[in-house]
């Protein structure tokens, strides 16, 4: 019987696949040295399957370069325990995105779940994940999280059992964001530009979508709160059970006696839910993957929903 699964995404798998997106899907690879390599480094993967081994662990490695893969390797779930090892933040992503849908029933099935789903959401609690980071720098999330780096840690922290909850947002375009979205900000040449978008959390209208937006940021946790040097959420929190969303307005600042100059406003507030509509097509960057917002986009908080292996 299988005691740990350390998943990693193959080269075809990046984090751009999310919201139903299919991946590249190369050759499978199965063996340990064959999936280290996949994953463009083997040391860390093959330091924490040791460390893993030495303590008497069954461990079984897998390279997963479809969702269909991603899927096969869950289903050992939750008799055994998940190790991510991950070159990036969106990866990670990539795995919490079909964690999610394996886990979280159709809204017509939700009474009828043998799972207990809070009132406050759309999913029962999946199981806690160990992530491994592939690199001095592979992971920003871990860093903010101070969770451990070192492969024999990662082993030692996902075999002692202990987890840490927090929170997940989810959107309507079946995808997941675990940090945060910065829209807009640049143009497609890397220019500052301004868009139209109408923003809502909850019942605040931060912007109605009459007047031009610099950049908007929907945060979890504190990847994007400040941007360019300009603070744009404050103290975002991932166990706090709360989204924090922020606008920000250039103004033209006018006086008697000097040019005018421009300044930005930033609008905030805080709720379970927002909703972008944009008037054209805004870039937008969710958790380091980019993409275009074409069309309504809500996210919503799911608290607590996810955890994280802990020392």
């Amino acid at each position: 019987m299988v005691d740990v699964v350390v998943l990693a995404l193959g080269e075809g798998t990046d984090c751009a696949c999310e919201g139903g997106a299919s991946c590249a899907q190369p050759d499978p690879v199965s063996s340990a040295q064959s999936f280290a390599s996949a994953c463009g480094t083997r040391t860390p993967i093959l330091a924490c399957r040791d460390a893993l081994r030495t303590a008497s662990a069954q461990v079984e490695t897998v390279v997963a370069h479809t969702d269909a893969e991603i899927d096969a390797a869950l289903k050992a779930l939750p008799d055994a325990r998940l190790v991510v090892a991950t070159a990036a933040d969106g990866q990670l992503r990539a795995v919490m995105r079909r964690l999610v849908r394996l886990y979280a029933p159709a809204p017509s099935k939700r009474a009828l779940s043998e799972d207990v789903i809070p009132d406050d959401r759309t999913l029962p609690d999946l199981p806690p994940v160990g992530i491994l980071p592939l690199g001095p720098d592979s992971t920003d999330l871990v860093t903010r999280l101070g969770l451990p780096r070192a492969p024999a840690d990662v082993a030692a922290a996902v075999l002692g059992g202990n987890t840490r909850r927090l929170d997940l947002l989810r959107n309507d375009g079946g995808g997941v964001t675990l940090d945060g979205v910065l829209v807009g900000g640049v143009d497609a040449s890397g220019s500052a530009s301004t868009f139209l978008a109408r923003v809502e959390v909850d019942d605040a209208v931060l912007a109605d979508g009459t007047e031009p937006v610099l950049m908007s940021v929907v945060a979890n946790a504190s990847r994007y709160s400040t941007v360019d040097g300009l603070p744009l959420v404050l103290s975002p929190s991932m166990e706090d059970g709360v989204l924090d969303v922020a606008v920000a307005v250039p103004r033209a600042s006018r006086s008697l006696f000097r040019r005018p100059r421009v300044e930005i406003e930033v609008r905030r507030a805080h709720g379970r839910a927002v909703a972008i509509t944009p008037r054209a097509e805004i870039p937008f960057v969710d958790d380091g993957g980019e993409g275009t917002l074409t069309r309504k986009r809500s996210w919503w908080m799911e608290r607590a929903a996810w955890a994280v292996y802990v020392p």
